[in-house]
């Protein structure tokens, strides 16, 4: 079984030592994206809702880069600074996924990578 370190432009490049996602074993397992802008590596300015949209389009280019896709994600953690974002993450969240809907987990974080307001890992079908 080999382990594949995915990586694209179409998503903020890692800011410390690991891959944007690794492809092992009929599975991809993307890396905890926060609302960075791509071509700017700056995080997005706007409501949480705004930068959940970001955090999943980052999301989106991983997986397409690996293969895969959103349709195809069996498990998310979603981190959030403040738990009082839930409910317009969650909006959000829910026009990216859909009928999809796969397991879940949502914490509050005491503090993310440059003080981010959410971040979210997946893993997918590869």
């Amino acid at each position: 079984m080999g382990i594949e370190s995915i990586q694209t432009a179409d998503a903020p490049q890692a800011i410390g030592p690991y891959s944007q996602a690794v492809r092992a074993g009929g599975f991809v397992f993307a890396s905890g994206q926060i609302p960075l802008d791509p071509s700017t590596m700056q995080i997005v300015e706007g409501d949480i809702g705004r930068q959940t949209e970001r955090v999943l389009e980052n999301l989106k280019a991983v997986l397409s880069a690996a293969g895969s896709s959103l349709e195809r994600v069996v498990k998310t953690t979603v981190y959030l600074a403040d738990m009082g974002d839930f409910a317009a993450m969650n909006d959000v969240y829910g026009r990216y996924f859909g009928a999809a809907r796969p397991a879940r987990s949502t914490v509050q974080a005491a503090r993310l990578p440059r003080d981010a307001r959410i971040e979210i890992d997946v893993i997918a079908l590869a």
